[in-house]
């Protein structure tokens, strides 16, 4: 049996590794992916690992593999520096008969494993992208990432506030505009009035942390998000003088990018689940109050439901254009 192997940090895997996995898979009849980590990576290893395992789990030629990068020395030449993994290699896997590579430390590396060289697309013709590059700009190189790695790189943006200041109307325009998703305020479709339990707002909490969860791993680029979990400890403090525990705990599962404060210089408009009108300023420090707490930066946005979108959209592309 030949046996290849293909290294890398996939920092994090892109089109152009999958190419040359898939390459290096057609040459032999077992491949190894080995990737490496450290400590210190800017993505964290057992996220990149689920993503290989991921993309490459109906391919049972195709070996996942991961090693911890604490042999490496970078003040060497190629030679002497690959010769240390190579020795690192040969002691964790069984013999390597060929390593696929696109890089120029393939062939002294492949030399000190004894194996043969193949060389995949060194000049990056077929797939003109580094996993550097996808980190700095993901916008930019958005057609190199697989669907399974892009939800790290989405933007979640929160509009945030009291009742009656445009937030779900906001979230849907901005996720029609910018043609992606968004989440609506999702207590509106599990409850018909406030008389709510301890048992309700949990449930709430839940809900609305999984459908963010969930429509993150579907967003193009940008996820908006009509409330937090923070607007669901605001009311639950003020309709039932407790905050459950659980619901810190959730909001401590999405982190979002952009918080845009929404101001109360808009007409109130009543419904059946807004019981506040008359306390407005009050509920907007409150929400203000708790961001602050928090350290959270955000930016207020007031003016009509006009002047309130121009100006989301020109902070967004801004984001977009990184």
């Amino acid at each position: 049996m030949k046996r290849g192997l293909v290294i890398g940090k996939f920092l994090p895997i892109h089109n152009g590794h999958i190419s040359l996995i898939n390459f290096a898979a057609s040459q032999c009849d077992e491949l190894i992916i080995s990737m490496s980590f450290t400590p210190n990576d800017p993505i964290e290893a057992k996220l990149r690992f689920s993503w290989i395992e991921e993309i490459f789990k109906d391919e049972p030629k195709i070996k996942s593999a991961i090693i911890c990068d604490d042999f490496d020395d970078e003040k060497l030449m190629l030679e002497p520096r690959t010769k240390i993994w190579a020795t690192r290699m040969k002691e964790v896997y069984p013999k390597i008969d060929v390593l696929i590579s696109s890089e120029e430390y393939g062939e002294p590396f492949a030399l000190n494993m004894k194996a043969r060289h193949i060389l995949f697309d060194l000049k990056r013709n077929k797939t003109p992208v580094s996993a550097t590059m996808i980190r700095n700009f993901p916008f930019r190189f958005w057609e190199y990432i697989p669907d399974v790695v892009k939800p790290h790189f989405v933007k979640r943006i929160c509009f945030y506030g009291p009742e009656s200041t445009g937030k779900s109307t906001l979230a849907e325009k901005m996720a029609s505009y910018y043609q992606t998703e968004f989440v609506p305020e999702v207590a509106r479709e599990l409850i018909t009035s406030n008389d709510i339990s301890v048992d309700d707002i949990i449930k709430i909490g839940k809900a609305q942390t999984q459908r963010v969860k969930d429509k993150t791993k579907i967003s193009n680029k940008i996820l908006f998000c009509d409330t937090d979990l923070i607007t669901t400890q605001i009311y639950s403090k003020l309709y039932l003088n407790v905050i459950p525990e659980i619901l810190s705990r959730l909001e401590n599962e999405i982190v979002y990018d952009v918080y845009f404060l929404l101001d109360i210089d808009v007409a109130w408009i009543a419904d059946d689940l807004r019981d506040f009108g008359d306390k407005r300023l009050e509920m907007f420090h409150l929400f203000k109050a708790e961001l602050e707490r928090r350290k959270i930066s955000y930016i207020l946005i007031s003016g009509d439901y006009n002047n309130r979108e121009e100006k989301v959209k020109a902070i967004v592309d801004l984001i977009l254009e990184e």
